[in-house]
């Protein structure tokens, strides 16, 4: 019994009684594993990102394939999902001049990263990491995110992760993603129009202000994977092509939603021409069922816009007084908080809804996709900016027995002309008012607080039949061109005019260098056209405040809107306006 016993002692001492050599090695082993395992949790963790970038891992493709198929075993746990939500599923990309903008399946909530990947060689892939700028719905059926711009070499094929998780978002890291497409060369929307689409493309260069040959362009649908159905263009107009539907279309519209569309057209010698296509995040959408209501609106406005939200409110309720109905806001990608403004007008009665516009330098494009949305909801759309006031100088001075003289001015003027035979078009001069003095933005408005003007109107705008448009729907921004046999009419002066507070001031004002909405008007940082009437006469290329900049534009005293607002809008124990409450309230 004892010899057995000294026997067992004697394995087990032998089997811990290793060398010191080999004890030194596993020791010091096993001291690096767990101080490389505690300097990946403290790059996890973020204390050392910053807000600008944070890097994320860089490893060749194999380890990190590897390393994905194990996600809760390893370090890659700590950037993995810590919820069920799935990962998020990036349908397209378009490079503009400031941001990516990745356009996403399904409605999206939580907070999202972008991701960025450079390949350092020929299995090495590197990652960084930034915040998201911001999310919103952009249709039934999908979001858009603005990531900010791919830095160093990393490449424009943004991708998307959830903070946290169980989803590995390095499991995709060897798919092919495409690079973003230009901004300027590519299929951005498209509409089903009775038995055709009306496809709103960039890169075609057509001539502006004209109807351009349509024989050279084709649609294209996508069915099953690839563009496999084309049909023949009918009409072109600047960015606007109509095409005919594929009869597998035409006869299904109901089914036609999320069928992805792309312009082709020839180039080259017309001998042997090629046949090219442009990049697409284009799809279909289906006419909504028509309600069996129901009349018209008989005025709607539409309008879009960059960072207004200031001056929405004041624009819209002094509007709605003047009969305007329905509300169509094309959002250009503000960041000013807008879509609470559009939300609490909206809950008050005013009918507004705001549409997602992300597409920079397409106002002519976007008012003739305003014009098709408007066309089954209005009988009259009046297109104009939100620093323009339709102003009745007769209405307005009539003194009534009750309620406030010229109530429904602008819907009456139009109502007279809904069942003329040729009338389709209400042309209004514009008054360009100047800063009037100021040198900050008037508290109680623009309406009450810019009050001097240039002595003669400059340009008009327009509002239109929606039904009598030209099939092309080609406009030049203030009014279309209209279906033949119908004409327009310019209101006299003395029956209305439109208050443009253009020149206001230069807080307010310089914010006209950052980018100009119409297609064709160039930026003011282009040193082009610096005789354009679109621009302020004597500035250059640069957001430089000249010299008494409060004092000019100023020829005309005309306070013929400030004294009728401030007489019959003010609330008569605190003066305010009905636009200043809402503000406060907010």
């Amino acid at each position: 019994m004892d010899s057995e016993q000294r026997r067992k002692r004697k394995r087990l001492g032998r089997s811990y009684s290793l060398p010191a050599k080999y004890y030194y090695l596993s020791r010091r082993s096993l001291i690096l594993c767990f101080s490389f395992f505690v300097f990946l949790l403290f790059l996890s963790s973020g204390r050392f990102r910053t807000a600008s970038f944070r890097p994320v891992i860089t490893a060749s493709s194999t380890t990190l394939s590897l390393l994905s198929s194990t996600a809760h075993n390893s370090v890659l746990d700590s950037f993995a999902h810590r919820n069920d939500s799935p990962p998020v599923k990036v349908q397209d990309r378009v490079l503009f001049p400031d941001h990516v903008l990745l356009i996403a399946a399904g409605r999206l909530n939580g907070e999202l990263d972008c991701v960025y990947r450079r390949f350092n060689g020929s299995d090495e892939v590197a990652f960084a990491v930034k915040p998201v700028l911001s999310t919103e719905s952009y249709d039934e059926a999908r979001s858009i995110l603005r990531c900010p711009l791919p830095f160093g070499n990393y490449s424009s094929a943004v991708d998307l992760r959830r903070r946290g998780g169980k989803h590995d978002w390095t499991a995709r890291i060897n798919s092919t993603a495409d690079a973003a497409s230009p901004w300027d060369k590519v299929v951005y929307e498209a509409v089903i129009d009775d038995d055709t689409a009306v496809v709103f493309v960039k890169g075609l260069n057509l001539r502006p202000h004209r109807k351009s040959d349509p024989t050279r362009l084709t649609c294209h649908f996508e069915i099953g994977g690839g563009f496999e159905l084309a049909t023949e263009a009918v009409t072109a107009a600047q960015e606007v092509v109509r095409c005919l539907l594929p009869k597998s279309i035409s006869n299904n519209p109901d089914k036609a939603s999320g069928i992805r569309v792309t312009i082709g057209y020839n180039t080259g010698h017309p001998r042997a021409p090629i046949h090219v296509t442009l990049p697409s995040v284009a799809t279909l959408h289906s006419p909504k069922p028509k309600l069996v209501k129901e009349k018209k609106h008989e005025l709607c406005a539409c309008t879009m816009l960059w960072n207004q939200a200031p001056v929405l409110s004041e624009w819209i309720m002094y509007h709605a007084w003047l009969g305007v109905e329905r509300w169509f806001i094309y959002d250009n990608n503000s960041d000013d908080g807008i879509e609470e403004v559009v939300w609490d007008l909206d809950s008050q009665g005013y009918n507004v809804t705001r549409q997602s516009w992300p597409w920079i330098k397409t106002q002519e494009a976007g008012f003739s996709h305003c014009a098709l949305k408007a066309r089954e909801e209005c009988t009259w759309v009046g297109f104009f900016d939100v620093d323009e006031f339709f102003y009745f100088p007769r209405e307005f001075r009539k003194r009534g027995k009750a309620g406030i003289p010229g109530e429904n001015s602008l819907g009456k003027l139009v109502s007279n002309f809904s069942k003329s035979p040729t009338i389709a078009e209400l042309r209004t001069d514009c008054h360009s008012f100047g800063p009037s003095g100021l040198s900050s933005h008037p508290s109680q408005g623009v309406t009450a607080g810019y009050t001097c003007r240039l002595q003669s109107p400059e340009r008009h705008k327009s509002i239109v039949r929606a039904d009598l448009l030209d099939v092309t729907l080609l406009n030049v921004v203030h009014h279309f061109r209209l279906r033949e046999g119908f004409r327009h009419l310019n209101v006299p002066e003395g029956v209305a005019v439109i208050n443009h507070y253009k020149y206001q001031v230069w807080e307010t004002f310089k914010a006209k260098f950052y980018r100009r909405v119409a297609t064709y008007v160039v930026d003011w940082q282009e040193d082009q056209n610096q005789g354009s009437k679109d621009r302020a006469p004597g500035l250059g290329t640069e957001a430089i405040e000249p010299p008494n900049w409060r004092l000019r534009f100023c020829e005309v005293w005309d306070t013929g809107l400030k004294d009728f607002v401030l007489t019959y809008f003010a609330d008569t124990s605190t003066g305010s306006l009905p636009w200043e409450r809402r503000a406060q309230l907010r």
